[in-house]
């Protein structure tokens, strides 16, 4: 199932994606959106990153195939293993100009620092996970992007 979810509504259901929320950014409560991006990584922690593929822009969707999507993530998460500790340390919205109308608009991105099991003992034990989403056209706020740094 792929239908919208209000931002109350993330509160109690982390299977669907698509984020309605207030045209206006200055609208959106960063903390709905830290919420948002926690079901985020919460399902690529449990390997529903097709489902979140799914549920994503169409301008994330050309950029990548579903297998392709769910390929990286797994690639990039699997060495890296359970989570154990993820707090999150900013928020940022930004809007971007572009003659594509499928990329241009308002974006939000909530950045988390995570510890992984495997990543004990290292030096920097750390790995910063950013997860974007895009206000569309149809004013519902999408998964747009996940990235490990």
């Amino acid at each position: 199932m792929n239908r919208p979810l209000t931002i109350p509504m993330l509160l109690g259901l982390t299977l669907l994606i698509g984020w309605l929320a207030p045209a206006h950014a200055q609208e959106v409560e960063a903390s709905d959106m830290v919420r948002g991006g926690m079901q985020v990584i919460q399902m690529v922690d449990q390997g529903k990153t097709g489902e979140l593929w799914d549920g994503a822009t169409a301008a994330a969707k050309k950029q990548v195939a579903r297998s392709e999507f769910m390929t990286q993530i797994s690639k990039a998460r699997g060495p890296l293993g359970a989570p154990l500790q993820r707090t999150w340390v900013a928020v940022n919205r930004q809007v971007v100009a572009d003659n594509n109308a499928d990329v241009a608009g308002q974006y939000v991105s909530v950045e988390y620092e995570t510890r992984f099991t495997n990543m004990a003992g290292k030096s920097n034990p750390t790995m910063r996970e950013l997860v974007s989403f895009h206000l569309d056209r149809d004013k519902i706020w999408r998964f747009s992007g996940y990235l490990l740094r």
